[in-house]
């Protein structure tokens, strides 16, 4: 596996730093992950998909307020213009007809409380510590940096076109509506992953630039892979769930 940290050391050229980023998530991104494998191998539980979902949600939901955390520092109207329509895929028109409504919808499908998901207290603790940082990142790095790690959505349609297809086929439960979420994703990744990295490759012009846009995204991937990690130490074969976290029965 590639060490990325000194990557940027003597300056790259737009298409190298180009092609750097699409290298971390080749190796980095979480479709890599054992536990993404034995979801789309068919071999996850009910109760560890709800899991996955439940502990997820926590992840959508803080989306657009990390959003609007980057939306507040940035002081290019146009910038601002192409990046609020991520909120609004999110929150929806009203508040609550986007994206969180369709990932609950998902977690309810699988046969969840829609109060308990919202509550997020069920949630791993692992998971809320990985969620806050991600946001504390965004809220405390440069604008570079926090644009930097959203270019997971780079990779987001690799994932989907995985996941969605082995989902319906392995799960007998589960259906086209219940992944309804997914649909809408992977044209909405593609959009904002495209005006990212056009802003990255755009503003990380200096070595020091562009390395700090490089460990970013590295962070992000190593937050997703994280959250994978505490769920198949929680809910795989060791079942160590902490107290207080959601346990498989609750749902039943």
């Amino acid at each position: 596996m590639s060490d990325f940290h000194e990557a940027a050391k003597d300056g790259l050229y737009a298409a190298d730093l180009e092609a750097v980023l699409r290298q971390v998530g080749a190796e980095r991104y979480h479709n890599r992950h054992p536990l993404h494998h034995r979801m789309t191998g068919g071999g996850m539980s009910r109760g560890e998909l709800q899991a996955w979902a439940l502990n997820r949600y926590c992840y959508q939901a803080m989306i657009p307020r990390k959003d609007a955390i980057i939306l507040a520092r940035a002081t290019d109207p146009a910038f601002r213009a192409a990046w609020r329509k991520r909120i609004e895929d999110h929150d929806g028109e009203d508040g609550w007809s986007g994206g969180i409504a369709r990932w609950l919808y998902l977690a309810t499908s699988l046969g969840l409380d829609a109060e308990a998901v919202k509550s997020e207290t069920l949630a791993l603790p692992a998971t809320r510590f990985a969620v806050g940082a991600y946001f504390s990142f965004c809220a405390s790095a440069t604008l570079l940096e926090a644009v930097a790690s959203s270019l997971t959505e780079l990779f987001s349609p690799v994932i989907i076109g995985e996941r969605v297809p082995a989902m319906l086929a392995k799960y007998e439960y589960i259906t086209e509506d219940t992944l309804a979420y997914f649909s809408r994703r992977p044209e909405q990744a593609s959009r904002d992953s495209d005006f990212a990295l056009a802003y990255v490759l755009k503003h990380a012009d200096t070595p020091e630039r562009q390395q700090a846009a490089i460990d970013a995204l590295v962070l992000k991937c190593d937050i997703l892979w994280a959250m994978l990690d505490a769920l198949q130490h929680a809910y795989g074969e060791a079942g160590n769930i902490p107290p207080g976290a959601f346990r498989p029965e609750q749902s039943s």
